[in-house]
C-alpha cells in the first residue's frame, strides 16, 4: 500500500516539485509553441526549404532507426542465443558507438570515406575512383545507424533475457529447426522492445545536429536540425526566434506523431507474463567459424577503423600529407589541448556535466520517491511532465531556452546551459529511481508509520534512502550524456561557454581538420576506457 498524505512536509515537498518541473520542462515548451504559432513566417520557411528539409529529417531518422533495430536485433540473436566464440568481447567492442559522441564519430568516418579518406585513397589508387562518398544523405543514415544500434540493442537484449527458453525448447521438441523456433517464438515476443526501440531512435536521431552537419551539409543534404542552426547563426533573420520556433513545432509534432504510432503499435504486440528460464544457445555448428569471422570483421570495422582514422589524422600536420614516419608529429594534438578554447570547452563541459548530474540526482530522487511511493492525483502529472523530454528533440528544448533565456537574464550564460541539460536529461534519473522502488515492497514504510514517523520522515528513511544508490547512478549516466552533447550546446552557446563538443566543431568548421581529429580522438580514447573499467568492474562482480 503506498503513503498516502493531504498535508505537512510532503504537500510542500509536491509544491516544489511542480515549480521545479513547471519551470524547467513546461515554460520552454509553452514559449516555443506561444512564439511560433504567433508569428506568421510560413512563406519564409516555405521559401528556405522547410519541406525538404522535414523530409530529409523523416527519412534519415526513420530509416536509420529501422536499420538500428534490425542490425540490434540481429545482434542480440548472435551475440546472446548461440554459441559464437568471444560473445562478452564482442559485444563490448560493438557497444563502443555508445561511449563516442556522434560528432565525434563523424569527424572519424570521414577520414576514413571522405573524398581524402584512407579508404577512398587506397580504392581509388588500386581501382581507379573512391570507393564510396560518406558526405550526402546516405552517409547521414549510415552514421545516424553506426551511433544508435548500440542503445536499441540494450533494449532488445534486455527484453530477449525475459523470454522463457522453455518455449523455444517446446518448438524445438515438436520438430521445429532452431532458426525456425527463433523465427516463430523469439522474434514475435521481441515485437514490443523493437518497437520502443524503433520511437527511441527515431525521436533521438530526428534531432540530431552533429552527424547532419559535419557530413550533410557539404553536399546540400538540409534537416531541420541543420536549418535552425543556420537562421539562428545568420544574422540576416528579421525575427530568428519567432522562425526557429516554427521550426521547433514542427520538431515537436513529428516526434509526438512517433510517440503515437509507438503506442498504436505497443497495443497490437505480444507479451508473456511468467517466470523466466534459460535457454540453450544455438549450436552454429560448420558455420561457427564463417560467422565468428563476418561479426569480428564487422566490430573491427566499426569501432577499431574509425579510432586508427583519427589516429592518423591527429599525428599529421596538415590534411593531404602523406602518412610516413617523417610526418609524424605530434603538434596537432598539443595545440588542440593547449588551445584557449578547448580549455574553456573542458572547464564548462565539467561544469555543466557535473552540475546537471547532481540538480538531476537531487530532483529526480524527489520525483521517483513521490510518484511511486504516494497516492496523489497529480502523481501521473508529475510523472507526465518529467518524462516529456524524452519525446521532445533536443533542438526544441534548446528553442524554448533560448527563448526562456532572454526573457529570465539566462541569456549568454552557462546557466541557460545547464537548465536546458537539467531539462533533457531529468527523465534519465527518473527512470532509474522508479525501478528499483516500484520493486521493494512498502512493508517498511508501513513499520516506520506504525512507530510513530510522519509520512515525509517514512519516506526519507526508507525509500529516499533505498533509493540513493540508483539516483547516484542514473547521476553518473547523467553527467556521461551532458559532457558528450552537441545539439543543445551549439545553439546556446555564448563567447565564453562553449563546451567541449562545441570546440571541435568549431575547429572543424574553421578548416583545422587536424586539431579536431587530434581532440575527437582524446574524448573517443577516453570514452573507451570508460568502457573498459565498466567491463572490468562486471568481470570483478562475475567472479566474486
Amino acid at each position: 500500500m503506498s503513503v498516502s498524505f493531504s498535508f505537512g512536509g510532503l504537500s510542500l515537498v509536491r509544491g516544489g516539485l511542480w515549480l521545479a518541473v513547471t519551470a524547467v520542462i513546461l515554460v520552454p515548451l509553452a514559449a516555443v509553441v506561444s512564439i511560433g504559432l504567433g508569428g506568421n513566417h510560413v512563406q519564409e520557411l516555405l521559401d528556405a526549404g522547410i519541406l525538404t528539409a522535414a523530409a530529409n529529417s523523416a527519412v534519415s531518422s526513420g530509416v536509420s532507426a529501422f536499420l538500428a533495430v534490425v542490425i540490434a536485433v540481429v545482434m542480440a540473436l548472435v551475440l546472446d542465443r548461440t554459441d559464437l566464440p568471444g560473445r562478452s568481447v564482442l559485444r563490448l567492442i560493438l557497444l563502443s558507438p555508445l561511449l563516442i559522441p556522434p560528432f565525434v564519430g563523424a569527424i572519424a568516418w570521414t577520414g576514413l570515406l571522405g573524398p581524402s579518406g584512407i579508404v577512398n585513397k587506397f580504392w581509388a589508387a588500386h581501382f581507379g575512383g573512391p570507393l564510396w562518398n560518406i558526405y550526402g544523405g546516405d552517409g547521414v543514415i549510415f552514421l545516424l545507424t553506426i551511433h544508435s544500434y548500440p542503445l536499441a540493442y540494450l533494449i532488445v537484449a534486455a527484453a530477449l533475457r525475459r523470454i522463457p527458453g522453455d518455449l523455444e525448447q517446446a518448438a524445438r521438441m515438436s520438430g521445429a529447426p532452431p532458426w525456425r523456433a527463433a523465427k516463430d517464438v523469439t522474434l514475435p515476443l521481441l515485437r514490443t522492445a523493437a518497437v520502443a526501440s524503433f520511437t527511441l531512435v527515431a525521436v533521438s536521431n530526428l534531432a540530431d545536429f552533429g552527424i547532419p552537419a559535419l557530413v550533410g551539409l557539404p553536399d546540400r543534404y538540409v534537416t531541420l536540425s541543420t536549418m535552425v542552426y543556420r537562421f539562428i547563426q545568420s544574422g540576416t533573420v528579421a525575427k530568428p526566434l519567432e522562425v526557429v520556433s516554427s521550426i521547433g513545432i514542427v520538431l515537436l509534432l513529428l516526434a509526438v506523431a512517433a510517440v503515437v504510432v509507438d503506442r498504436m503499435l505497443g497495443r497490437k504486440n505480444t507479451h508473456i507474463d511468467g517466470p523466466t528460464t534459460l535457454s540453450q544457445r544455438l549450436r552454429l555448428g560448420r558455420g561457427r567459424g564463417a560467422v565468428a569471422v563476418a561479426v569480428w570483421a564487422a566490430a573491427f570495422g566499426v569501432a577499431v577503423l574509425p579510432i586508427l582514422a583519427l589516429a592518423s589524422q591527429a599525428l599529421l600536420p596538415a590534411p593531404g600529407v602523406p602518412f610516413t614516419w617523417e610526418n609524424l608529429t605530434l603538434d596537432s594534438i598539443v595545440s588542440a589541448v593547449t588551445a584557449p578554447g578547448t580549455i574553456v570547452g573542458i572547464q564548462n563541459s565539467i561544469f555543466l556535466a557535473v552540475g546537471a548530474a547532481v540538480i538531476c540526482g537531487v530532483v529526480g530522487l524527489a520525483l521517483g520517491v513521490l510518484t511511486t511511493r504516494t497516492r496523489s492525483r497529480d502523481n501521473i502529472g508529475l510523472d507526465v511532465t518529467a518524462m516529456l523530454p524524452q519525446a521532445v528533440p533536443g533542438l526544441v528544448i534548446a528553442v524554448g531556452w533560448l527563448i526562456v533565456g532572454r526573457y529570465t537574464g539566462l541569456f549568454d550564460t552557462r546557466w541557460v546551459i545547464l537548465c536546458a541539460y537539467v531539462m533533457a536529461f531529468l527523465a534519465i534519473v527518473v527512470q532509474a529511481v522508479r525501478a528499483p522502488l516500484l520493486a521493494t515492497p512498502t512493508a517498511l514504510e508501513e513499520v516506520a508509520r506504525s512507530s510513530g514517523a510522519s509520512p515525509a520522515r517514512a519516506l526519507y528513511d526508507v525509500s529516499w534512502k533505498l533509493a540513493i544508490p540508483a539516483a547516484a547512478t542514473g547521476g553518473v549516466l547523467v553527467a556521461l550524456t551532458a559532457v558528450r552533447e552537441l545539439t543543445m550546446s551549439v545553439l546556446l552557446v555564448a563567447p565564453g561557454t562553449q563546451t567541449l563538443g562545441v570546440s571541435i566543431f568549431n575547429l572543424q568548421q574553421a578548416g583545422d581538420y587536424n586539431a579536431a581529429a587530434a581532440l575527437s580522438l582524446l574524448v573517443a580514447l577516453v570514452g573507451l576506457a570508460g568502457l573498459g573499467l565498466v567491463a572490468g568492474a562486471t568481470d570483478r562482480k562475475k567472479r566474486t
